[in-house]
This record gives structure tokens, sequence and C-alpha cells, in this order.
């Protein structure tokens, strides 16, 4: 599970660069309301719409907290729905800028909405894929001039009728002046333009750090209108997204198991001295009890299997940092 639910080869922190990320969505033809008729009132397509944001709703009801995100994603649709109906009166509807900064630590739900968001376009009609693609840095810096800015364009390329999701965009900006990364944020800053509502980008990362990036070109801050805080997890609700996985699974966690797995978390969030990870913890914490439940069964019932109830429970020894 992604997000809340469960959002180079040089990079500083050793991990290894990932693919890109194409997510790929059906092409349901957008929403596009009937002609106006002179002298009548203009009305939405009600069915066809509540529809739409019934199933986006039913989405974003599925994760735990984020409030004030589902509160945008419906502002969004609002502006979309009237932006509409205004078309249909012969009003104005000028085409506004749906660029975004996502800020907020890992597993705070961000790649999750930007999906979201992503089908919300596409059905619409301001996006005519709907598709998502997800890089770093590796994917978008070259090794030597000019490489960088060919990468960028062709991945802008490609996302073109979709959502570019660029996560820890700030990496682009820490080698300084004579880094190739400043390349690729000049070429995003120009493909902006040359290719205004053709596709939305939205850079993700840690609040103080993309703020630090934004501040990196001058150009930069006025063209992102949509900016999105994605809060830590509180206790409860991380424990809510645990149960979640678990049941996913078909596992039950037994309540002293929940308790050990609440002092985990507690301490992990409160002491670590890394940015904590939130949901991304708490799947990591399911995964590795499942491989020691797996283990202790196995262990338990040398001669013989556990019964379905045994299979399915979680228990306190299973929880281990």
């Amino acid at each position: 599970m992604n997000g809340r639910i469960a959002a180079a080869s040089g990079r500083e922190d050793g991990r290894p660069s990932r693919q890109i990320n194409i997510v790929l969505r059906n092409q349901e033809p957008p929403i596009v309301s009937n002609p106006v008729v002179e002298n009548e009132a203009v009305t939405p397509k009600g069915h066809s719409h509540s529809g739409l944001f019934q199933e986006i709703s039913h989405e974003l009801d599925a994760l735990v907290g984020l409030d004030n995100i589902k509160e945008l994603v419906f502002e969004i649709y609002a502006l979309l729905q009237i932006a509409q109906m205004r078309s249909q009166a012969g009003l104005a509807s000028g085409g506004q800028a749906y660029h975004m900064v996502f800020k907020g630590n890992p597993g705070t739900g961000k790649t999750t909405v930007a999906r979201i968001v992503a089908k919300l376009f596409q059905r619409m009609g301001v996006l005519s894929k709907g598709h998502l693609i997800e890089v770093e840095r590796a994917d978008l810096v070259g090794e030597y001039i000019g490489h960088t800015a060919q990468k960028t364009r062709d991945l802008v390329k490609k996302a073109l009728g979709g959502i570019l999701f660029i996560d820890e965009a700030y990496s682009l900006a820490r080698g300084g002046e004579k880094d190739f990364g400043k390349e690729a944020i000049d070429t995003l800053v120009k493909s902006m333009e040359d290719h205004r509502s053709q596709f939305v980008l939205i850079l993700a990362g840690y609040s103080g750090e993309i703020d630090y990036f934004l501040m990196s070109n001058p150009g930069l801050p006025s063209r992102f209108p949509i900016q999105v805080e994605f809060p830590d997890y509180t206790i409860d609700e991380l424990l809510q997204i645990a149960d979640l996985m678990a049941k996913e699974r078909d596992y039950i966690l037994m309540p002293q198991a929940i308790l050990k797995l609440k002092q985990y978390l507690l301490l992990e969030k409160n002491e670590s001295i890394h940015a904590f990870s939130n949901a991304r913890y708490v799947r990591n914490s399911i995964e590795k009890a499942v491989r020691n439940q797996a283990v202790r069964l196995l262990t338990q019932y040398e001669n013989s299997s556990p019964g379905k109830q045994e299979l399915m429970s979680l228990r306190t020894e299973d929880f281990r940092l």
C-alpha cells in the first residue's frame, strides 16, 4: 500500500537509484458538459460529475488522516466544475496553473495523492492521459554538459498529458552553481512555459529543503500556486494504518502486539536521529513481523500444521526491533 495507506549512483545517502515509475491509466473519456442553450439556466451534468467525485472521494476516504489534502482535492474539483459551467454560459474561464509542491516527511501519502489528482485531472479533461511519471535526481541529471537538458526534456515529453512527479526535488539544487542539477532546474522552468497546460509538475520532499530549492531559481516560486503540507501521522493514525495493512494481508494484530508496536512507534518517532518515515516504517514493521511469524510457526508446528486463526495472528513475539 502506498502513502498514507500503506507520497543515481551519485546519491549522497548511498541508496541505489530507483527506476522511473510510470503509472498508466485506462483512457477513460473526459467528462464534457452539454453546450448551453440561450436563455436556459446552466446546470451541471450532475449525475456524471457527482459519480466522478464519489469515486475520487472513495479513494480519499480510504486514506487515514489527510484532511487538508481532501479539502484541496475538492477545491480543485469544484474549480474545474464551475469553469465548465462558466464556459457553457459564454463566460471567461481562463486556465489555471496546477503545478504543485508537496511538502512532508517520507511515507505521508504524497505519491498516493499525486495518483488520485492525476485521475481527477484526466476525467475532468485537464490532462489528456492522466498518467504519472515518478522520477528523482538521477533520472534528470546527466554526466556532461548538455546531457542533463536532454534527459530532462525527454522526461517532460513522456509526461505530456499527465503528471511529472519529482521526489526529493531539492537534491537538484544541492551541488551549487557548477552542478548539473541547475541545468535540470532551468530546463524544467522552460518546459513549464513551452508546454503550458500540457502537463502538471509536482515537486515533493522535506518542507525546509523544498523551500530552499524553490529559492534556487527566481522563476520557480510563482510557478507553483498550490503548495501542500503533508504532516506526520499521529501514533493513533499509524496504528490504524498498521491494522489496515495487516487486514489487507489477511493477518490480525493481537492486542498485546498492538501495544508493543505502539512502543516501537513512540521510540522511533521521538528518539530516532533520522526523519520519521511514517507509513513506510509501519509497513516495514508489519512485513518483518510476518517473516518472524513464519519462522515461529514453522518451529512450533514442526510435525503438524497450524490452524487458520494461528496462521492469521501476529503476536507480541513477532514484533522485534
